[in-house]
């Protein structure tokens, strides 16, 4: 009967008195009526609230996924530039032993050709040594066979 006289447009005054005296009754029992009449739990004010913090709940989803879309993309290139930066760390830590080992490599050639100059500086004065030790002995020699040739 309630919902009867709710959904007539022109009520009496009388119809209008017991129409709002039954919205108190139920209103006290928890019951409301929503915009188009209908009997409903919740006060729609209530109602209203909670479709608009579900709506903002959505809208914080959403938010919530464009974040994470973004932040993994972000994730996704620090990675990246890590792995770069990693790579690059290797190649100079590479190119860096290298030098070292071509550095010792010549160093150590080094070290053989100083020795091999002092063998052969060595090796030299042992000639010299031998080669006025040969002139003198050719001296000796062509001055015995002046002395012979003038006895005769």
């Amino acid at each position: 009967r309630i919902h009867i006289l709710l959904k007539e447009q022109n009520f009496p005054r009388e119809a209008r008195r017991e129409t709002a005296m039954a919205k108190d009754i139920l209103g006290e029992a928890g019951l409301h009526f929503d915009e188009p009449n209908k009997l409903r739990v919740l006060d729609p004010e209530v109602t209203q609230q909670t479709v608009e913090l579900k709506e903002e709940c959505k809208d914080f989803v959403d938010k919530i996924g464009q974040f994470q879309k973004i932040v993994g993309g972000l994730i996704e290139l620090v990675d990246q530039l890590a792995k770069e930066a990693e790579n690059d760390k290797m190649k100079a830590i590479g190119a860096r032993n290298l030098l070292k080992s071509i550095a010792k490599q010549r160093e150590a050639q080094q070290q053989q050709l100083q020795a091999l100059i002092a063998e052969k500086k060595m090796q030299l004065e042992r000639y010299r040594v031998e080669y006025e030790a040969l002139c003198k002995v050719e001296a000796e020699q062509n001055e015995f066979i002046d002395q012979f040739i003038f006895q005769k």
